[in-house]
């Protein structure tokens, strides 16, 4: 890896850390899909759009962690069954409610937000800059949906969201 002046035996905890995002991304993913699918109801048209919208964003993201995982030469974990063990989120039931699809998912942005955090301490420790901002826009992106989905479930009659 002489070419990123990166020293390798740093970045094993990165890469680990990384494919634990790689694991929760496809998760995520696929839960996005299962909602798009499966949304019924008064809300149907807006979130059935907002989650392809995001499912998409997803399926990029799952790409440039698998393809920063190469980039810091490890292996990018390929396996559904391992993503399940190793995923910090789980899979949700087909039929869920709209409005508790929109809560589910404002907790694994959560989780989400969790594991990106680890990356970029362990990145850090590596002096990855490569990987803190890819990780860092992914941050910024994922708070941001993570509020309007928020203000999207708010009550009007509810005048300051929760800090």
């Amino acid at each position: 890896m002489g070419y990123l002046n990166l020293d390798k035996t740093k970045t094993t905890a990165t890469a680990k850390e990384l494919n634990v995002l790689l694991a929760d991304y496809h998760l995520y993913y696929q839960k996005l899909r299962n909602f798009h699918w499966n949304v019924v109801g008064k809300n149907f048209f807006e979130l059935h759009v907002k989650f392809e919208e995001m499912y998409d964003d997803a399926k990029l993201k799952v790409d440039e962690v698998a393809e920063r995982i190469l980039t810091l030469r490890f292996q990018p974990e390929s396996n559904f069954s391992n993503y399940l063990k190793t995923s910090n989120i789980k899979e949700s039931s087909e039929d869920t409610k709209d409005v508790e699809m929109v809560k589910i998912l404002l907790d694994d942005h959560g989780k989400l937000l969790k594991q990106m955090r680890k990356v970029v301490e362990t990145a850090d420790k590596a002096g990855d800059e490569g990987t803190i901002d890819m990780i860092g826009g992914f941050i910024g992106h994922i708070e941001k949906v993570s509020w309007m989905l928020d203000a999207w479930s708010m009550k009007s009659t509810d005048n300051h969201p929760e800090a």
